[in-house]
């Protein structure tokens, strides 16, 4: 897969420099466990990249409407089930290796990315402890889904501190 594609779409959809700094978060994120599972690197990092790249234009049909985008392109079915996956609402399972690891590092990165912005050294140095033991503060990055945190790791059946 050529990357270029996924990245103008990104470019195209999402103004908001916040949520591109969050899908391109995922896509590293999803490269790392393609690598780590001998998957299509390109391919993964395309599926981060995408995930969100409806939700700034379409927000109450999120992630629907960028699924039937995608369809029209041609994206694969198990492209288009893992981005509906990431989203408990849709009502879709996370079978694939690719879906479960969609959704196991979307608010992961968010929330890591959290951690970052409030340290002088932003994500250098951060170590899973420090992620971990924020995780425990309720009142930081509140928004952040922590259970769908646990959730992710534990369909995923990998090692937190790893997973981090």
């Amino acid at each position: 897969m050529d990357i270029s594609q996924p990245q103008a779409l990104l470019r195209e959809y999402v103004s908001s420099e916040s949520l591109r700094r969050h899908c391109k978060a995922v896509s590293a994120a999803m490269s790392a466990y393609a690598k780590k599972y001998s998957e299509d690197k390109d391919l993964w990092e395309a599926v981060g990249l995408l995930h969100d790249f409806d939700y700034e234009k379409y927000p109450d049909e999120h992630p629907f409407k960028g699924v039937e985008i995608l369809k029209g392109m041609g994206y694969s079915q198990d492209v288009l089930d893992a981005i509906l996956g990431h989203a408990v609402y849709s009502g879709v399972a996370r079978e694939s290796k690719m879906a479960k690891c969609l959704f196991a590092v979307d608010e992961l990165c968010g929330f890591i990315v959290a951690c970052a912005l409030v340290r002088p050294e932003r994500l250098q140095g951060l170590a899973p402890k420090s992620v971990k033991k924020r995780l425990k503060a309720k009142a930081f990055a509140a928004k952040i889904n922590r259970d769908e945190i646990a959730q992710g790791i534990a369909e995923l059946g990998v090692d937190e501190d790893e997973h981090i």
